[in-house]
């Protein structure tokens, strides 16, 4: 079995605890507005690495030392659960050596049908945290930023929730956008009711990726916004942490 690899990193600090060797693969159907990975959204592409799991973990483990207690490997994309075979291939095989696991998700693949279900759950045994990217708390208005409802994605972190799967929420701050007291307000309510929230990051918008956009044909609707400023991340951030 091989996975679809978009790119790899092999000194990331930002997407779980402590250095990851973050693993990237190909292939999302959600089309954020910001997002700045365009080019993973297609399920193949002529420039992937196709690699089975334990090519990635010899590669990774090159740079084990590094690591210490915390770190590991995150796999992200792309959406990650769109090869969910490959995944629990490789974080078996990770946990078999030892390996922290972390899997950033949108979890817009996330269905409680089978054969998908099942899939999960077993895959939820190797994996020791998830990034959760809550993109919107509003079904419709992330219907319009992603081109998805947000549905099956807030029921993924209620079953997350249940089986006591540390999760840490992220979420992207958008002028005009999710840049909304009264949305974050609603996003905090509904973080409450989880049980296994341990960290919540709030992203600042940024327009990095847009030249992406530009070399793909796409048009990027956002190219106008301007990044928030750092006492607006801080007030959004007190909100979702409940502290105002």
């Amino acid at each position: 079995m091989v996975g679809r690899i978009h790119s790899l990193e092999s000194f990331g600090s930002v997407d779980g605890p402590g250095i990851r060797y973050i693993i990237f693969l190909q292939g999302c159907d959600m089309r954020c507005r910001y997002c700045h990975n365009a080019d993973t959204w297609k399920h193949e592409d002529e420039h992937n690495q196709l690699l089975e799991a334990d090519e990635l973990l010899d590669k990774a483990e090159r740079y084990r030392s590094y690591w210490r207690e915390e770190g590991g490997i995150t796999v992200s994309g792309g959406e990650a659960l769109l090869q969910i075979d490959f995944l629990l291939d490789l974080f078996k095989k990770a946990k078999e050596r030892g390996i922290n696991t972390t899997l950033d998700t949108s979890a817009q693949p996330f269905t409680r049908q089978e054969p998908f279900f099942s899939k999960f759950e077993e895959l939820m045994k190797y994996t020791d945290l998830l990034l959760l990217d809550i993109k919107h708390i509003d079904p419709e208005e992330h219907k319009k930023l992603t081109g998805h409802s947000n549905e099956n994605i807030l029921d993924c972190a209620r079953y997350l929730s249940d089986i006591n799967k540390p999760i840490w929420i992220r979420h992207v701050l958008v002028p005009g956008i999710t840049e909304n007291d009264e949305y974050l307000r609603k996003t905090r309510a509904f973080i409450e009711t989880l049980s296994n929230v341990q960290k919540i990051e709030v992203l600042p918008y940024h327009s990095l990726g847009q030249y992406k956009w530009e070399e793909l044909g796409i048009p990027y609707t956002l190219k106008d916004v301007e990044a928030p400023s750092a006492e607006s991340k801080e007030h959004a951030e007190k909100i979702l942490r409940g502290e105002i």
